[in-house]
């Protein structure tokens, strides 16, 4: 199946309208998006949504054959290139041979809030696409059930984005475009506590975990990167929690205090009895 290159000139028509999906209203429009490198291209082929075309060389070929086998039973169109093309639609400084255009996968927020969901993230006014990518990845290595992104965030098929999630934007529920009181209010009506966090919170999460209230079914919430979250949506919240800072830091970055509060509900969800 890699054979002689079937595609050598960065300046195919096919190549060009593929290197159009590093913009997002390019992206948005065709409801399609970019994932380069092995392990991303491999996850996106393990998923229901499948991948529409897969450009690689015959290197990347020779080394990870299972997964252009896999990108082919999804019915996946193939094909053959030169490292050149591989790098004209790659978004990073050494390309792994192997560019993936992938479907959009996002769900409906009646799919992914169900009777057995337990732990959520929300994304509310997030900007930076790698952020954005690392709380997916925590929000998957915590089993958290579902991402929800709001409409002011960041796209999550930004190259950038994808890149950082590792492979994790293939493996749970994630529902984009959202307003973040109506997040808010359908995750409460599926029974989730919904939990603001923020610096400056007036619950510890130490204390949470200890009182034995992270056990509950939980929306986390997570703000913006320079200003955290607004007033008015830490008000709609159930209660405003705050990592505990023990030694001299200012503070955490979004996604390390993302990663902690998840593990956090994590751990005393899957505790027993």
């Amino acid at each position: 199946m890699a054979g002689r290159p079937a595609i050598t000139s960065p300046r195919s028509s096919r190549v060009v309208a593929a290197r159009r999906l590093a913009t997002r209203s390019f992206r948005a429009k065709q409801r399609l998006f970019l994932a380069e490198g092995p392990q991303a291209v491999r996850e996106a082929a393990g998923h229901p949504a499948g991948i529409a075309e897969l450009y690689f060389t015959q290197d990347a070929a020779d080394r990870h054959p299972e997964i252009i086998e896999a990108a082919y039973a999804t019915g996946a169109a193939l094909l053959p290139t030169t490292d050149e093309v591989v790098a004209s639609l790659s978004d990073t400084v050494h390309p792994q041979g192997m560019v993936a255009v992938c479907r959009h996968l996002d769900t409906t927020l009646h799919n992914a809030l169900r009777d057995s969901t337990r732990l959520v993230v929300l994304l509310a006014h997030v900007r930076d696409p790698g952020n954005v990518g690392s709380v997916i990845r925590a929000a998957d290595a915590a089993g958290a059930d579902a991402v929800l992104v709001s409409g002011e965030s960041v796209d999550v098929y930004n190259p950038k984005a994808v890149r950082a999630s590792v492979g994790s934007l293939f493996h749970l529920p994630i529902v984009v475009g959202l307003p973040v009181e109506s997040a808010i209010e359908q995750s409460r009506v599926a029974g989730l506590r919904v939990l603001a966090a923020d610096g400056t919170g007036p619950l510890d999460l130490d204390d949470e975990a200890d009182s034995g209230a992270l056990s509950a079914p939980t929306c986390w919430v997570f703000g913006n990167e320079a200003w955290g979250l607004p007033e008015e949506i830490r008000t709609l919240a159930d209660a405003v929690v705050r990592v505990p800072i023990h030694g001299k830091a200012e503070s955490l970055n979004l996604s390390t205090a993302a990663a902690v509060c998840l593990y956090a509900s994590a751990r005393a969800q899957r505790r027993e009895p």
